[in-house]
Order: C-alpha cells, then structure tokens, then sequence
C-alpha cells in the first residue's frame, strides 16, 4: 500500500493502549511508511469474520493486509476453500508463508507482496480486511468497481464510512475489550430506467420503473403508461432485487411481487400476485437504457 498521513496511525495506537494485550501479539513492526502497521487480530475475532461472510464450497478469500497469514490459514484449513493474502511489507509475506508450512498448507495457500491499490483481485467471492478507515473509504471505489455483485466483504473494526454495512457482530478478546466485526454484500448497480411488459389477465400493460440507488440503498417510482403507480419493498441483495406493486388487472386493484436477478442491463425473475401461493408466477425481463446509469457511490 502507500503511504498514509502518521495521525491515522496514531489514531490507531490510541486502539490498542486502551485494550491491554500480551506483547507478543500486539508487537508493533516498524512503521517504514506504510499505511496500516501490522497488528494481529485476534483468533476469536477471525472465527467470527469468517463465520458472519458464511464460507461456501468453490469459495475464493482473498485477505488484504494479510500480515501473519492468519485469516488465510484458518479459512484455508478450517473450510477448504482458496485463500489468497496480499501485503505490501515482504517481511510479513514470509512469515505468512512460513505459518502456512507449518499447518501444512505449503502449496495450497498464496500470499502476494504487492500494493492493495495496484491489486487484482476480481476473482474474489470473499473479501477480509482489517486496515483502517481511511484505507477502507480508499479502497471503496476499487471494491465497487471491481468486485462482482454479491461478493462478501468483511472488516475488523473499521467502517466504510456513509456505506452502512449490512451486519455488524460484537466479539469479546482475551484482551478485555470488545471489537466490531462490519459485513457488506457488493450491490449490482441498478439505478436508471427500466422498461418491462408483464400480461396480466386478459391484457399486457408496459411499465417504467427509474431507480435512485446509494450502495445498497435503493429508491424507486414506477409508471404504467402514463399513470403512476405504487412500489414498495424494494430490496437489493448482491445481484438480487425485489420488490412490490399495486397495479390494476381486469378492473380490480392486484399486488403484484416482483423477484429478478440483475445481469449488466437486464433483470430476469418472475412475478406472482401477492396473496395467492396457488398461482403460476409469470416471467418478467425488464431492460435498462443504459445512458441513465449512474454511479451508486456519492
């Protein structure tokens, strides 16, 4: 990474001197300029890193600011998923791997000796941090940009700044104190204007939903014709959006639920009127305009 302003530093420090550990493992390397010195975190608060972006078969964890390899390690050996660590200090990326040899992973882990800001890392479906604010507000844009919809990201600590996460978990330490664990889905990027035609009854009526979205965060209006209806409920996970409309079909007002999966500029699902399990859901395709898609971070 590059280098940082020494007040986050010491921002940092003033952590650490508040919550007593032992030596050995809130030993501080020298600082040499980098943007966050190497502090370990702790096992228990590892375990519930890993355990909050729920670890799947055909994962792949990539650690950055991986340090002593620790995080690496564990999900390497606990799940047996791919695991990568990146750091930019060569003395931590051979502790790393000589941690791993001891576990035996030699081989079966990677760690790499490289800037966070200059790394790839798009083949990820899990992300670990535990850096600093100011690096994570850094980092956000590339995350964004880079990450496929529905990677799970994971910090030890530190926010995203006005990016809320979606979880957030308490961890008591050894040490005394407690620290925070924050959780993000990568969001697709849904604003704009959609169009779809959903047949309902006996007719087919054109709608145009236009979509205002900050991270996660999605708002909405919704047109049939030139006649605006009612949406509520919309939600956005990953790559998947719901939501609800009010809408008219043969004469009698009908809730319609509305379930699709974003891919570039289209969502595929399907709709079902709300209320009644008994009947057939119907497949909707709604298409983007792709000159109204803005940037979902402000």
């Amino acid at each position: 990474m590059t280098k940082a302003p020494i007040p986050a530093v010491l921002f940092l420090a003033g952590l650490l001197a508040a919550s007593p550990a032992p030596a050995q493992d809130l030993e501080w390397q020298s600082y040499k300029g980098y943007d966050v010195p190497f502090v370990p975190t702790p096992y228990e608060v590892v375990e519930e890193m890993l355990r909050l972006v729920d670890i799947k078969p055909g994962d792949v964890l990539y650690d950055l600011g991986c340090g002593d390899g620790r995080i690496v390690i564990t999900a390497a050996k606990t799940y047996g998923i791919k695991a990568v660590g990146i750091d930019i200090d060569p003395v931590r990326i051979k502790e790393s791997n000589e941690n791993a040899a001891a576990a035996g992973l030699a081989g079966k882990v990677r760690f790499i000796q490289q800037d966070l800001f200059e790394a790839d890392f798009k083949d990820a479906s899990v992300i670990t941090m535990y850096l600093l604010t100011s690096v994570n507000m850094r980092l956000r844009p590339k995350l964004l940009e880079d990450l496929r919809p529905g990677t799970r990201l994971v910090s030890h600590s530190f926010g995203m700044g006005e990016w809320r996460p979606d979880k957030t978990s308490a961890v008591e330490t050894p040490y005394g104190d407690e620290r925070d664990v924050y959780f993000w889905v990568i969001p697709a990027n849904v604003t704009g204007r959609w169009d779809w035609d959903l047949t309902m009854g006996s007719r087919t009526a054109h709608y145009v939903l236009e979509a205002d979205q900050e991270f996660q965060a999605v708002t909405a209006t919704v047109r049939e014709g030139d006649w605006p209806v009612s949406v509520s409920e919309v939600r956005l996970s990953g790559d998947e959006i719901s939501f609800r409309i009010d809408a008219e079909s043969d004469g009698k007002m009908v809730s319609w639920l509305y379930a699709g999966k974003v891919a570039g500029h289209r969502i595929r699902g399907a709709a079902r009127p709300a209320g009644d399990a008994k009947a057939a859901p119907v497949t909707w395709t709604a298409t983007r305009n792709p000159m109204t898609i803005v940037a979902i971070a402000k």
